[in-house]
C-alpha cells in the first residue's frame, strides 16, 4: 500500500503496511497479540504502552538500541543526516574522510533502522523520523532516570521555570546581546552552543579548571553537586550556562554543549557490529568427537547410577520442595563427583520426566516408570533425550546453593529454580560454538562480549570484566555443563550436537553411535575378589553383576568387588549359589578364582539361617547356639531381645530395624512372610505414578506461527476496514451546535494530537451505565486505550476508555474561552 502524504501518527504508519510487514511485527513482539487487535488503532496503541515497549527493547542488539537511544536525544522528527551525525560526530559527513568506524556506522544504521521500524519503535519517513513516544521516556534523561547515553536535558528544558533576569545575565557573560523574552534568550543560548565555530571561541577563554569539571561531566552522568559559594571555574561556567541549575545543590551541563564536547556523538563508543568470538585453541575435529562421546556414554551411565540408587525409594522431599543439603552431599559422595556436578544430574534426570516425586503422605524422590523405558534404549537415544530436555529445560542447576531475592537458599529440585531465559541463551551459545570452525574451542570472554552485545538491556549490570549478570552466568553454566553431558568435547562442539541442532534426534543418535563402544558380554575375574569389565557391558550383566558386587572404581574400565555383603544382597534378590556360580563362569574369561567361590559358598551357607518375622519381630534358628550367641553378645542389647523358645528370639523393634541391626552384628538373616517363606528383595521395586516431564516456564508469549499470523493479520484488516469505513447519513441532518459521530481511529488521532498541542477538545461520551453527555477535556496522556485529561466540565482530572467516546470535535474559537 503506498502512501501520497507522511503518516501523522504510528496508526497510520502501520496502516500502510502490507501484511508481510505487519506478520513482521507480530512475530516480533508476539505481546502485542494477546489478545488479536480488533484493528490497526488498537494495534497502534497497544505497541505503545510501557509494558511492550520495554520488552521490545530488550530484545534489541546494542548498535539498534543505540539508534534509538540517539533518537531520543534528537529533535523529534529527526531527519536521517541528524541521526547519522550523533551516531558519527562531526567531520563523518563527508565520505572521503569518513574513518573506518564511521563506514561501519553508515552501512550498518540502515539494517538498525530497519528493526526498529519492524518492531514499531520507530516510523516516518527517513526525512521525519519519529522514536515512539514511550520508548523516548523510557530512553530521555532526567534527573532520576539519566539517559544511557550520558547526556543531560536540553538548554530549554533546563531553563524552564528560571527567571528572565537570570537569562539575560547569562546571555551577556556569554557575549551575546540581549533579547526581549525568555523563548528567544533560550533559542540564542541554544544556537551559541551548537554553533562549532562560537562554541569553540567561548571555551578558548575558559580557564583550565572549568575545562577540567567539564571533561568530568561531558561523558556522564551530567549532573554535579556545587556549594553555595562555588569554585571560580564552577562559577565561570554557571554564568555563561555552561552549568545550568537543577537545584540549589545541583547543576547539569546542558545537551547542546555536550554534543559540542563530545563531537557531536551521543556515545563514546558506537558498537554497529557485534565482537567476534575468538578461538582459544583448535582441536583435531575427530579428537572433538571421540572425547564428546565418552563424556556422553559417561553421562548415560551417571544418570543411570543415580537412578539406580534411589531404586528403593530416594531421599525425602522437604517441606519447602526440594532436596536437604545433607542429601545432596550424600549424592555427589555416591556419585564420586563434586556437589554442584551432582545437583546438575539431578536436574537433568528430573527435567527429562525419569526422577519426580512419589506422590506419598511422606513424600520422596523415586525414579518413574519412563525410567525402565529409557533403560531400554540404545545409549546413543538415551543420550540425545537428556541432551534434548537439558536444551529445552528452565530448570537452572547452577543455582543451587545459592540464594533467592529473600535470602533463602535455593535447593536441587526446589520450587525456585526456573529462569525462563535458560533455554534461549543455552541455544545461543551452541549456536556460536556452531558457527565457528569445527574443533575450535572458544574463548569464553569473548563469546559474553558477543551475548551482552546482543542483548544489551538483559546484561545492563555487566561490565566488561563483569560477568555477575543471570545471562552471562547461564552462558558459563552452559559451558561447563556442555562438557559435562559430552554437547562439547574438550571445548569444541562434536559433530553429533551439529546434527542435533539442525538434523534433529535421529539424525544426532545416526552420527553418535560409531562413536560409542559396543556393549560387551564378558569381565575379567580376578583372585583379589575384583572383577574388571573393559568396557560398557550388556544390560543384563550390568544390573546382576551391580547387584552382586560393588563399584569400586570407574573409568575406561569399571572395577567391581565382591564382598559379604554383596554377595549378601544378590542372594535377598532370590538367586541361589547354584546360580551365582553359573552366571560367573558364563561370563567370565578367566576362570572363577577360589577365594571367589569360597566367599559365594560361606555366605549362602549362613543366608537364611536366621529367620526375622513380625512379632513386634523376632528371630528363629534351628541351631539353637547361635542364638545362644546372639544374647551373649553385648553389642545386641540395643536390639532389646528376650527368648521365646530354644530356637526363636523376640525383639521390641520392627522388622527391618532388626534384620539391619543383625547383619551389622555379622550375621546374614532373612526376612520370611506370615507363612515361614523368605521374602526376596528386588531392586527396582519402587516407582513414581506416572509423570510427565515438568513443563519449561516460558519467556514471554510464544512466537506465533505462520498460520496463526495470517488469521491475525486478516482480522485486524477487516476490524479496521469496518473501523474506518464512512457511513452515508440515512436520518435526518444533526442539529446546530450537536457533536458528530467520529471513527475510533479518527478519535485517536484527535485525541493524540490535542494532548501534544495542549488543546481543549469537546467529546460525546457514554459511561458504563449507558448515560451519554458530552463534555470539554484537555487531554494530558493517551495509553493503553485511556485518555487522562482534564475535565474542564467537572472541574477535575479523569480517565476515559477512548472505546466510550463516541465523538470527538475541535472547539471554535469562540468555545475555547
Amino acid at each position: 500500500m503506498g502512501m501520497t502524504t507522511p503518516p501523522r501518527t504510528l496508526a497510520e504508519a502501520l496502516r500502510a503496511r502490507d501484511d508481510e510487514s505487519l506478520a513482521g511485527l507480530l512475530r516480533a513482539r508476539p505481546d502485542l497479540l494477546s489478545p488479536v487487535p480488533g484493528d490497526i488503532t488498537q494495534l497502534a496503541t497497544r505497541a505503545g504502552t510501557r509494558a511492550s515497549v520495554v520488552r521490545a527493547l530488550e530484545h534489541l542488539d546494542r548498535f539498534a538500541l543505540q539508534t534509538a537511544e540517539a533518537l531520543a536525544v534528537a529533535p523529534d522528527p529527526a531527519p536521517y543526516d541528524i541521526l547519522l551525525g550523533l551516531l558519527t560526530g562531526h567531520g563523518q559527513d563527508d565520505g572521503e574522510h569518513r574513518d573506518d568506524a564511521g563506514a561501519a556506522i553508515v552501512a550498518a544504521l540502515p539494517g538498525a533502522l530497519a528493526t526498529l521500524r519492524e518492531q514499531a519503535l520507530v516510523w516516518g519517513e527517513n526525512d521525519r523520523l519519529r522514536l515512539v513516544r514511550t520508548a523516548r521516556e523510557l530512553l530521555s534523561p532526567s534527573p532520576q532516570h539519566p539517559s544511557p547515553t550520558g547526556l543531560g536535558p536540553t538548554v530549554a528544558e533546563a531553563t524552564a521555570g528560571m527567571s528572565p533576569g537570570r537569562l539575560q545575565e547569562i546571555l551577556r557573560a556569554a557575549g551575546l546581546p540581549a533579547t526581549h523574552d525568555p523563548v528567544s534568550a533560550v533559542g540564542a543560548l541554544s544556537a551559541l552552543f551548537t554553533d562549532r565555530t562560537r562554541m569553540g571561541e567561548l571555551l578558548d577563554t575558559a580557564p583550565v579548571e572549568a575545562l577540567s569539571v567539564l571533561d568530568r561531566l561531558v561523558w556522564g552522568p551530567p549532573y554535579g553537586e556545587v556549594t553555595p559559594n562555588p569554585t571560580p571555574p564552577v562559577k565561570w561556567l554557571r554564568d555563561r550556562g555552561l552549568l545550568l541549575p537543577v537545584s540549589t545543590r545541583t547543576v547539569v551541563l546542558p545537551r547542546e554543549a555536550a554534543l559540542h564536547l563530545r563531537a557531536g556523538r551521543a556515545h563514546r563508543v558506537p558498537e554497529p557490529q557485534p565482537p567476534a568470538v575468538v578461538a582459544a585453541a583448535e582441536r583435531d575435529p575427530q579428537a572433538v568427537d571421540s572425547a564428546a562421546a565418552g563424556q556422553a556414554f559417561l553421562a548415560v551411565s551417571t544418570v543411570e547410577e543415580l537412578l539406580k540408587s534411589w531404586n528403593g525409594g530416594g531421599p525425602a522431599i522437604l517441606r519447602a520442595g526440594g532436596l536437604s543439603v545433607r542429601e545432596l552431599k550424600k549424592t555427589a559422595t555416591s556419585l564420586d563427583v563434586s556437589e554442584p556436578v551432582a545437583a546438575f544430574w539431578i536436574e537433568l534426570a528430573y527435567a527429562a520426566g525419569l526422577l519426580a516425586s512419589d506422590g506419598e503422605a511422606d513424600e520422596r524422590y523415586a525414579p518413574t516408570p519412563a525410567y525402565d523405558d529409557w533403560t531400554e534404549l540404545s545409549a546413543q537415544d538415551r543420550w540425545v533425550d537428556l541432551a534434548s530436555a537439558w536444551l529445552a529445560a528452565t530448570r537452572t542447576a547452577g543455582l543451587v546453593g545459592g540464594q533467592d531475592a529473600k535470602g533463602r537458599a535455593l535447593s536441587a529440585l526446589g520450587p525456585e529454580l526456573d529462569r525462563s531465559a535458560a533455554p534461549e541463551v543455552r541455544r545461543r551459545v551452541l549456536d556460536l560454538l556452531a558457527a565457528l570452525p569445527a574443533g575450535t574451542a572458544p574463548d569464553p570472554e569473548s563469546l559474553l562480549a558477543r551475548l551482552r552485545w546482543e542483548r544489551p538491556l538483559r546484561g545492563a549490570s555487566a561490565s566488561a570484566g563483569d560477568t555477575t549478570d543471570l545471562r552471562s552466568r547461564i552462558a558459563l553454566w552452559t559451558l561447563n555443563e556442555s562438557e559435562l553431558l559430552g554437547i562439547t568435547g574438550r571445548g569444541a562442539l562434536a559433530s553429533q550436537t551439529r546434527s542435533l541442532l539442525t538434523g534433529g534426534p535421529v539424525e544426532a543418535a545416526a552420527r553418535l553411535a560409531p562413536l560409542i563402544p559396543e556393549p560387551l558380554d564378558h569381565v575379567l575375574l580376578q583372585a583379589d575378589l575384583t572383577a574388571v569389565a573393559p568396557g560398557p557391558l550388556e544390560r543384563p550383566l550390568a544390573d546382576m553383576l551391580a547387584a552382586l558386587a560393588d563399584i569400586e572404581s570407574k573409568g575406561g574400565a569399571t572395577v567391581y568387588r565382591f564382598t559379604p555383603g554383596s554377595v549378601r544382597r544378590a542372594l535377598d534378590a532370590g538367586q541361589s549359589a547354584a546360580d551365582l556360580h553359573a552366571f560367573l563362569a558364563a561370563h567370565s574369561r578367566t576362570p572363577v578364582p577360589q577365594p571367589l567361590s569360597y566367599l559365594i559358598d560361606d555366605v549362602a551357607r549362613r543366608h537364611g539361617h536366621l529367620r526375622i518375622g513380625a512379632a513386634s519381630s523376632y528371630v528363629r534358628c534351628d541351631d539353637e547356639a547361635v542364638l545362644n550367641e546372639i544374647l551373649a553378645d553385648k553389642r545386641s542389647a540395643t536390639l532389646r531381645l528376650r527368648r521365646l523358645a530354644p530356637t526363636a528370639l523376640a525383639a521390641q523393634i520392627d522388622p527391618a530395624s532388626l534384620l539391619e541391626g543383625l547383619r551389622e552384628l555379622g550375621y546374614a538373616p532373612a526376612a520370611e512372610s506370615a507363612d515361614g517363606d523368605v521374602l526376596i528383595t528386588r531392586a527396582g521395586a519402587v516407582r513414581t505414578p506416572p509423570r510427565t516431564a515438568p513443563a519449561p516456564v516460558p519467556e514471554g508469549p510464544p512466537v506465533p506461527d505462520d498460520t496463526l499470523l495470517g488469521a491475525a493479520v486478516r482480522a485486524i484488516r477487516a476490524g479496521d476496514t469496518a473501523a474506518t469505513v464512512v457511513h452515508k447519513e440515512t436520518g435526518p441532518s444533526a442539529p446546530a451546535g450537536s457533536l458528530p459521530r467520529t471513527t475510533s481511529a479518527e478519535t485517536l488521532v484527535t485525541v493524540q494530537a490535542a494532548a501534544m498541542t495542549g488543546s481543549a477538545i469537546w467529546i460525546g461520551y457514554v459511561n458504563a451505565e449507558g448515560a451519554a453527555s458530552q463534555r470539554v477535556i484537555a487531554p494530558v496522556r493517551v495509553e493503553g486505550g485511556y485518555v487522562t485529561a482534564y475535565d474542564h466540565t467537572a472541574d477535575e482530572v479523569r480517565t476515559y476508555p477512548l472505546h466510550r467516546i463516541t465523538g470527538v470535535a475541535e472547539l471554535a474559537d469562540d468555545q475555547t474561552s
